[in-house]
């Protein structure tokens, strides 16, 4: 689990973050949605570290992530899978070797026992026989399904993903969505979506937080959206604009 409690984040003199609190529960797709400018990417990136916040705690279990010293802070990050928005591959690498790089630089593993993991991770984003080519020899789709796999590589507690569904057709998009729900579930991951996929939302979005100027604007589940969309015109608005 993941806890936000009391965080705030400047940029100057605008507030982009406003007294954030929430929780994100692992084995449940928990996704951040909201406009651009509305905190969710700022939100995302003081999780993982790339930001820090002014102030408030983020708590991996019962460890302050913000305060933790440099080698339990890389501890902890080991225990983090980033799925992002490009992929981010390695072009001069093979699939094989692209999945293998976080167990390289983290892990104590074999050459075998490397493969192994590959292999296991490779099956379970349902890629068979795509081990030694290339990012260029592979559809857009795959190239998601390769990240995941390497994003769960090192057997994490924690997924990032930040649009997943960006540049796919709807079918692929979907294939992605039940991958990351499945992977989650029976892993017990805590898995934080960053999407714009309104289909992502309402298939997968057993928790949604809706950012709004800095602010937690709207939580609940995707079961809920309906009536929640009917009270509340900022949450109603953003729907309509994503279709």
């Amino acid at each position: 689990m993941i806890t936000i409690q009391n965080l705030n984040k400047w940029f100057d003199d605008k507030h982009v973050l406003d007294n954030i609190n929430a929780e994100f529960k692992p084995g449940v797709a928990n996704l951040v949605i909201g406009a651009s400018g509305g905190g969710k990417s700022v939100l995302i990136k003081c999780m993982v570290g790339l930001l820090t916040p002014e102030s408030g705690k983020i708590l991996y279990g019962n460890q302050d992530f913000i305060g933790l010293e440099y080698h339990r802070k890389q501890n902890l990050r080991s225990e983090i899978g980033m799925l992002f928005q490009n992929t981010a591959l390695f072009d001069s690498l093979t699939v094989q070797e692209n999945i293998e790089f976080p167990l390289r630089m983290f892990s104590k593993f074999t050459p075998e026992e490397r493969l192994d993991r590959v292999n296991f991770c490779l099956e379970k984003v349902q890629l068979v026989n795509v081990n030694n080519k290339y990012p260029a020899e592979i559809s857009g789709g795959m190239k998601k399904r390769v990240g995941i796999a390497r994003a769960i590589a090192l057997e994490i507690n924690y997924l990032f993903c930040d649009e997943p569904n960006s540049g796919l057709d709807p079918l692929t998009s979907r294939i992605i969505d039940k991958l990351l729900l499945g992977i989650t579930q029976e892993f017990n991951i805590t898995t934080v979506i960053n999407s714009h996929d309104m289909k992502t939302v309402i298939d997968i979005g057993e928790h949604i937080i809706f950012m709004f100027k800095g602010q937690k604007w709207w939580e609940g589940s995707n079961h809920e959206l309906p009536n929640a969309r009917r009270e509340n015109p900022e949450l109603d608005a953003f729907f309509k604009a994503s279709f």
